[in-house]
């Protein structure tokens, strides 16, 4: 999650709402992402979308099965349904997002709702201090 948090701030410096994300699979870094929308001028280039990409490259697939998403921000819908695409294993999150999380927070997509052929286990909490105050800290300053 530290590395996850690095990337927000780089996120941040670009302007962008700072996200970070990391990919491992048995303790290796597969993929990372930032938030790139508005510089990507990109809908979909949320950090998860971003380090999902970059994995599918660097391993040749895009299914991503046995890997864990680190991301500083709970998932919105539209990363779920990439997240459950791409068959990955576990996500673990930093702060919940009460306005579009799906893990639990708004809406209950992973692990919880059975109609996908595929389940990912999640857990939130992780660095959620650091985590909560990297976003808050990024908004007050734009106000």
């Amino acid at each position: 999650m530290t590395r996850a948090l690095e990337l927000a701030r780089q996120a941040a410096a670009e302007g962008e709402v700072p996200v970070g994300a990391i990919l491992v699979r048995d303790g290796e870094m597969l993929g990372e992402g930032w938030n790139r929308p508005i510089g990507a001028h990109d809908a979909s280039a949320h950090a998860e979308i971003q380090a999902l990409r970059h994995a599918g490259q660097r391993v040749g697939n895009y299914r991503l099965p046995g890997t864990t998403l680190y991301v500083t921000l709970e998932p919105c819908v539209m990363c779920a349904g990439a997240i459950i695409h791409a068959r990955v294993g576990q996500v673990v999150y930093g702060a919940p997002d009460p306005k579009a999380g799906a893990c639990g927070s708004v809406f209950d997509l992973l692990p919880s709702d059975t109609r996908f052929n595929h389940r990912t286990e999640c857990r939130g909490g992780v660095l959620a201090d650091a985590c909560g105050e990297t976003l808050r800290a990024f908004f007050r300053a734009r106000r």
